[in-house]
Protein backbone atom coordinates (compact mmCIF):
# COMPACT_ATOMS: atom_id res chain seq x y z
CA UNK A 1 0.00 0.00 0.00
CA UNK A 2 1.36 3.40 -1.28
CA UNK A 3 2.31 5.57 1.90
CA UNK A 4 -0.28 8.49 2.15
CA UNK A 5 0.57 12.19 2.52
CA UNK A 6 0.96 12.52 6.23
CA UNK A 7 3.35 9.31 6.31
CA UNK A 8 5.45 10.35 3.05
CA UNK A 9 7.98 7.83 2.36
CA UNK A 10 11.91 8.50 2.34
CA UNK A 11 13.27 10.19 -0.70
CA UNK A 12 16.40 8.55 -2.27
CA UNK A 13 18.84 9.18 -4.13
CA UNK A 14 21.01 7.08 -6.14
CA UNK A 15 24.78 7.37 -6.97
CA UNK A 16 26.48 4.91 -10.10
CA UNK A 17 29.80 4.82 -10.55
CA UNK A 18 30.04 2.05 -12.82
CA UNK A 19 30.21 2.21 -16.71
CA UNK A 20 26.91 0.20 -18.19
CA UNK A 21 28.52 -2.78 -20.34
CA UNK A 22 31.42 -2.71 -18.22
CA UNK A 23 29.67 -3.16 -14.35
CA UNK A 24 26.31 -4.05 -13.30
CA UNK A 25 25.75 -0.57 -11.31
CA UNK A 26 23.60 0.99 -14.05
CA UNK A 27 21.21 -2.24 -14.54
CA UNK A 28 20.88 -2.94 -10.58
CA UNK A 29 20.35 0.39 -10.11
CA UNK A 30 17.13 0.76 -12.55
CA UNK A 31 16.04 -2.24 -11.20
CA UNK A 32 16.26 -0.53 -7.78
CA UNK A 33 14.71 2.55 -8.64
CA UNK A 34 11.99 1.04 -10.68
CA UNK A 35 10.98 -0.94 -7.22
CA UNK A 36 11.16 1.96 -5.22
CA UNK A 37 9.21 3.87 -7.54
CA UNK A 38 6.28 0.88 -7.66
CA UNK A 39 5.97 0.62 -3.84
CA UNK A 40 5.21 4.34 -3.76
CA UNK A 41 8.92 5.77 -2.45
CA UNK A 42 10.62 8.08 -4.45
CA UNK A 43 13.96 8.44 -6.17
CA UNK A 44 14.75 12.53 -5.59
CA UNK A 45 18.06 12.16 -7.98
CA UNK A 46 20.07 10.00 -9.72
CA UNK A 47 23.57 11.03 -9.34
CA UNK A 48 26.52 9.93 -11.57
CA UNK A 49 29.78 9.77 -10.63
CA UNK A 50 32.89 8.05 -11.76
CA UNK A 51 32.73 5.82 -14.53
CA UNK A 52 28.85 5.93 -13.80
CA UNK A 53 29.11 9.06 -16.36
CA UNK A 54 29.34 6.83 -19.49
CA UNK A 55 25.66 5.91 -18.52
CA UNK A 56 24.67 9.65 -19.73
CA UNK A 57 26.34 9.46 -23.20
CA UNK A 58 24.53 10.06 -25.95
CA UNK A 59 26.89 7.90 -28.03
CA UNK A 60 26.46 4.95 -26.37
CA UNK A 61 25.28 2.14 -28.73
CA UNK A 62 25.34 -1.12 -27.91
CA UNK A 63 24.46 -3.68 -30.29
CA UNK A 64 20.70 -4.85 -31.06
CA UNK A 65 20.55 -8.14 -28.54
CA UNK A 66 21.53 -6.20 -25.59
CA UNK A 67 19.93 -3.34 -23.98
CA UNK A 68 20.42 0.05 -24.00
CA UNK A 69 21.05 1.35 -20.61
CA UNK A 70 21.21 4.72 -21.82
CA UNK A 71 17.17 4.77 -23.48
CA UNK A 72 16.17 2.47 -20.71
CA UNK A 73 17.38 5.02 -17.81
CA UNK A 74 15.82 7.91 -20.03
CA UNK A 75 12.20 6.49 -20.13
CA UNK A 76 12.16 6.02 -16.32
CA UNK A 77 13.74 9.63 -15.53
CA UNK A 78 11.17 10.55 -18.38
CA UNK A 79 8.31 9.05 -16.92
CA UNK A 80 8.75 9.47 -13.22
CA UNK A 81 10.48 13.10 -13.56
CA UNK A 82 13.56 12.29 -11.97
CA UNK A 83 16.46 14.68 -12.53
CA UNK A 84 19.68 13.23 -13.36
CA UNK A 85 22.76 14.72 -12.28
CA UNK A 86 26.32 13.98 -14.18
CA UNK A 87 29.37 15.17 -12.13
CA UNK A 88 31.32 17.80 -14.22
CA UNK A 89 34.77 16.52 -12.90
CA UNK A 90 33.84 13.47 -14.47
CA UNK A 91 32.55 13.97 -17.45
CA UNK A 92 35.22 16.25 -18.08
CA UNK A 93 37.92 13.71 -17.52
CA UNK A 94 35.62 11.20 -19.56
CA UNK A 95 34.97 13.51 -22.95
CA UNK A 96 31.24 13.32 -22.22
CA UNK A 97 29.82 17.00 -22.84
CA UNK A 98 26.54 19.49 -22.97
CA UNK A 99 26.71 22.62 -25.35
CA UNK A 100 27.73 24.80 -22.60
CA UNK A 101 30.65 22.82 -22.14
CA UNK A 102 31.80 22.07 -25.36
CA UNK A 103 31.50 25.76 -26.15
CA UNK A 104 33.66 27.02 -23.19
CA UNK A 105 36.42 24.28 -23.63
CA UNK A 106 36.15 24.40 -27.90
CA UNK A 107 35.24 21.37 -28.62
CA UNK A 108 33.95 20.46 -32.00
CA UNK A 109 30.74 18.24 -30.32
CA UNK A 110 28.00 18.01 -27.49
CA UNK A 111 27.06 14.60 -26.77
CA UNK A 112 25.23 14.67 -23.64
CA UNK A 113 21.89 12.18 -23.86
CA UNK A 114 18.95 14.18 -23.18
CA UNK A 115 17.56 13.78 -20.07
CA UNK A 116 20.85 14.30 -18.10
CA UNK A 117 21.98 17.34 -16.96
CA UNK A 118 25.92 18.43 -15.83
CA UNK A 119 26.67 19.60 -12.48
CA UNK A 120 29.15 20.39 -9.77
CA UNK A 121 29.57 18.87 -6.30
CA UNK A 122 26.95 21.83 -5.21
CA UNK A 123 24.28 19.60 -6.47
CA UNK A 124 25.96 16.44 -4.97
CA UNK A 125 25.59 18.08 -1.62
CA UNK A 126 21.71 18.99 -2.57
CA UNK A 127 20.99 15.34 -2.53
CA UNK A 128 22.74 14.15 0.56
CA UNK A 129 20.77 17.03 2.42
CA UNK A 130 17.50 16.63 1.04
CA UNK A 131 17.07 12.64 0.60
CA UNK A 132 16.38 10.11 3.73
CA UNK A 133 18.38 7.53 1.73
CA UNK A 134 21.45 7.84 -0.67
CA UNK A 135 22.35 4.52 -1.98
CA UNK A 136 24.96 3.43 -3.88
CA UNK A 137 25.57 1.40 -7.24
CA UNK A 138 29.23 0.60 -7.63
CA UNK A 139 31.55 -0.77 -10.46
CA UNK A 140 34.04 -3.16 -10.40
CA UNK A 141 35.53 -5.24 -7.64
Amino acid sequence: MPPTEAHQAPGYTLVITGAPYSSQAPATALAFCQALVDTGHTCDRLFLYGDGVYLASALNTPPSDETDWTAEWQALLSRHRIPAVACIASCLRRGLLDEQEATRYERPASNLASGFDIAGLGEWVEAQSSSNRVIYFHGGA
